[in-house]
């Protein structure tokens, strides 16, 4: 398994693969990893011949300085989880002062209200910390097709937009969320929760799955009505906000069209923990 954490001697070593006729995918995560993660990884197995594992905590997504310093870091049992799929993925762990090249700024995007909502909502800058971060790891790897996971649905959609924007020749590639058997998403956060409210975390996929069960026969206020009272009468969570959205734009809507493709996005607090979680209503 080959290890760098000097961008150069990682882009020389990738050129080599990439002038023998190899596709590169990049599976950009933060640590902690778990069998989602590993899920991204084997389809980037699947569809291209080189594959590049980053790792790195990135400080400028981060609006809560104490969720990054909470945030789980294993980088040992990262790499062991990984060599357990697979000996030949490359893994990159730059530290920030590297991957930066100088000050841990982040840049400004527009991108045309897509993180206005939602998660842009509540975190402000999130999603100019994430964009930063995801062009320099494009511009350090150059991969054919990078991965990310539908759990952070609003993420993937700007990483989408950015690459657009940029005009950058790379395939963003979407992967199903990953599940505990009892339905909480997988998450690295998911470690810090007891045990008990981690079985019973369940309550936001089950929130979830019964507004699809809803959706197309309830008016769309009377959903978000019925959520909220479920969370008022569960003082185990709290919620930070419940949403429908076009998924294209991610627009929250109040009608609904026959050809208009919807998601419902929740965030919620549990032992000082934010969970984010998403279904596909049709």
């Amino acid at each position: 398994m080959e290890i760098f954490q000097n961008k150069k001697e990682l882009q020389k070593r990738l050129t080599k693969l990439r002038n023998e006729g190899n596709n590169i995918g990049l599976v950009p995560t933060m640590g902690a990893l778990h069998q989602g993660h590993l899920s991204l990884m084997q389809q980037a197995i699947t569809d291209n011949q080189a594959v590049v594992v980053s790792i790195f905590v990135n400080p400028t997504q981060f609006n809560n300085s104490e969720d990054l310093e909470k945030y789980p870091s294993s980088l040992e049992s990262d790499i062991e989880l990984i060599a357990s799929l697979s000996n030949d993925i490359i893994i990159f762990v730059p530290t920030k002062e590297h991957i930066y090249e100088g000050e841990v700024v982040s840049k400004r995007f527009d991108f045309e209200g897509l993180e206005g909502v939602m998660e842009g909502a509540f975190r402000t800058g999130h999603f100019n910390g994430v964009a930063t971060i995801v062009e320099l790891l494009f511009n350090a790897v150059k991969p054919n097709r990078a991965y990310f996971g539908e759990k952070d649905f609003q993420q993937l959609q700007i990483i989408k937009k950015l690459v657009k924007i940029k005009g950058l020749p790379i395939k963003i590639v979407p992967c199903p969320i990953e599940r505990e058997s009892h339905g909480l998403a997988l998450s690295s956060r998911n470690e810090r929760l007891s045990q008990t409210t981690r079985k019973a975390a369940s309550f936001i996929y089950n929130t979830l799955t019964t507004v699809k069960t809803k959706f197309g026969t309830k008016n769309a206020q009377v959903i978000r009505d019925w959520v909220t009272t479920q969370y008022d009468e569960n003082q185990l969570f709290e919620l930070e906000y419940f949403e429908m959205a076009d998924v294209d734009t991610l627009t929250p809507t109040n009608t609904f069209n026959e050809n208009t493709k919807y998601r419902a996005f929740i965030a919620v607090y549990t032992e000082g923990i934010r969970l984010i979680d998403n279904i596909a209503l049709n």
